[in-house]
């Protein structure tokens, strides 16, 4: 309770401060038609939040559905999906007039939705029914329902868009969907309580978590008609610190990031060879992270220390512990990367980490901005950029 009012009565201070940092130094112009926003479903509230990076205010909070968990950005038209667990359901958010255009029913309680590349179709993962919902996002409609495995947490799709990875919790099993014909074209049997998934650039393999058995597994997909290369199958089981449960790919493929909840760590996997490269301490109980587009800095939230770590990729170290609200989790990056936003799944806000370069007067590199109070319970988050009639894709 003394750590929620300390946050309720900081929050005007650091308002204060972040515009007085803005008047020493605006953002850039981008013209009146540019618009940025973070989108954040908060699942206690049945409500996504509206954050305008151009002024880091609430813009809006618009009603969804109920229990609202994933949240996914269309980078081909101006468009934010919204998964409503407690409500089998997905709302379509347009973003230019920040309202739900159209609400879409799938099967029982949704958890996860992944685009194509395309921004043609959308995947979600029904937890309660075991099967995987594909929405025609031209059409707005539900064009199939493909069975899986038990309990699915992430359906997952690979860059080609031809393939489509579903981690099955209740049975220790990865689903592989041939896109192209909306059938299962594999089930591979893994390690204990699979959840998140990362597929390579060139979409040949894929990597799931393991939290059950501290384990991630390496599975190859098919690429050729005949042959070896034509069968989807595990190629390792890959040791990792204790609880694995979220992933983070660098950009350019080669390392992949593993938050180990109960190691306090960051395992890092060479993606060529399947083994665990190094592993850094980062903070108590990491949960989500992210890698810069230049796979230089990895942003972790530490759930349990209720900080973010920014760890130096080049170095190999930690470089930064900043305060990050109350149980931090999910989290994001402004289009230009000067901002981290943090969920403070507790403290119902996200708290903005600004970088920059050092001056006489603020000699570090990473300070707290200001937090921005939203709904209850924030679950994901999101950062749509466009012009005005126009996406603007973030890479």
């Amino acid at each position: 309770m003394r750590k929620l009012l300390l946050i309720a009565a900081i929050i005007p201070l650091l308002g204060a401060a972040g515009w007085w940092y803005f008047r020493e130094k605006p953002l850039p112009d981008y013209g009146p038609a540019y618009r940025e926003y973070a989108y954040v479903s908060n699942g206690k509230s049945n409500t996504v939040s509206v954050i305008d990076l151009r002024t880091f205010e609430l813009a809006r909070t618009i009603p969804v559905g109920a229990g609202p968990a994933a949240i996914a950005a269309n980078f081909q038209k101006n468009e934010i999906y919204v998964v409503n667990s407690d409500s089998n359901n997905v709302s379509i958010i347009d973003a230019e007039k920040n309202a739900v255009v159209a609400t879409i029913g799938v099967h029982g309680q949704p958890l996860s939705v992944d685009l194509s590349r395309d921004g043609r179709r959308a995947y979600v993962a029904n937890s309660g029914s075991s099967n995987v919902s594909v929405i025609d996002l031209e059409r707005r409609t539900v064009i199939g329902n493909v069975r899986v495995g038990s309990a699915p947490a992430k359906a997952k799709v690979s860059p080609d868009g031809t393939t489509v990875l579903v981690s099955n919790r209740g049975d220790d099993s990865v689903s592989v969907i041939d896109a192209r014909f909306l059938r299962v074209r594999a089930t591979l049997s893994v390690c204990r309580q699979p959840e998140d998934v990362a597929i390579l650039p060139d979409s040949s393999k894929a990597f799931v978590t393991c939290s059950g058995s501290s384990q991630v597994a390496s599975i190859a997909l098919a690429q050729e008609q005949s042959g070896e290369d034509a069968r989807d199958r595990v190629l390792a089981l890959i040791d990792v610190g204790r609880t694995p449960v979220s992933l983070s790919l660098k950009p350019d493929g080669g390392e992949l990031a593993v938050c180990d909840f109960d190691a306090d760590s960051i395992s890092f996997i060479e993606t060529g060879t399947d083994e665990v490269g190094s592993s850094a301490l980062v903070g108590e109980h990491p949960a989500r992270a992210l890698v810069t587009r230049d796979n230089s800095r990895l942003y972790a939230t530490n759930f349990g220390s209720n900080t973010l770590a920014v760890y130096d990729i080049d170095a190999g170290k930690r470089i930064a512990s900043i305060e990050a609200g109350s149980r931090p989790e999910g989290l994001a990056l402004s289009q230009d990367e000067r901002y981290v936003l943090v969920l403070d799944t507790q403290a119902g806000a996200v708290t903005v980490i600004q970088r920059r370069n050092p001056r006489k007067l603020e000699p570090t590199e990473y300070s707290l901005l200001t937090m921005i109070p939203v709904g209850m319970q924030p679950d994901g988050i999101v950062v749509k950029a466009f012009t005005v009639g126009e996406a603007i894709r973030k890479q």
